[in-house]
């Protein structure tokens, strides 16, 4: 892979977060969250992608569909574990 396809990617990526961020709210903890959720689930999407030999909107030689949406997975999954309290009992 190309370097300018890793910068690609990753730029990609964070857009997906920051604008899941835009969408949920939160503070500078939450962005960074999403956007770090963002980046694994983009390139874990690509790699599974990748491994398994199929290509869904590639984007040179990103794989920009299963990316996009292990992305999303990551980000609806990781927003919802997130929303997780613990109580203590007194």
């Amino acid at each position: 892979m190309t370097f300018p396809a890793i910068v690609f990617g990753i730029i990609l990526s964070s857009i997906y977060g920051t604008a899941f961020h835009f969408w949920k709210g939160g503070g500078l903890s939450k962005l960074a969250l999403y956007i770090l959720l963002s980046w694994l689930g983009f390139w874990i999407g690509h790699g599974i992608g990748s491994a398994i030999g199929w290509t869904f909107a590639a984007a040179g030689p990103i794989n920009a569909g299963l990316a996009t949406f292990g992305s999303a997975v990551f980000l609806f999954v990781g927003e919802w574990l997130s929303r997780v309290e613990i109580s203590t009992r007194r």
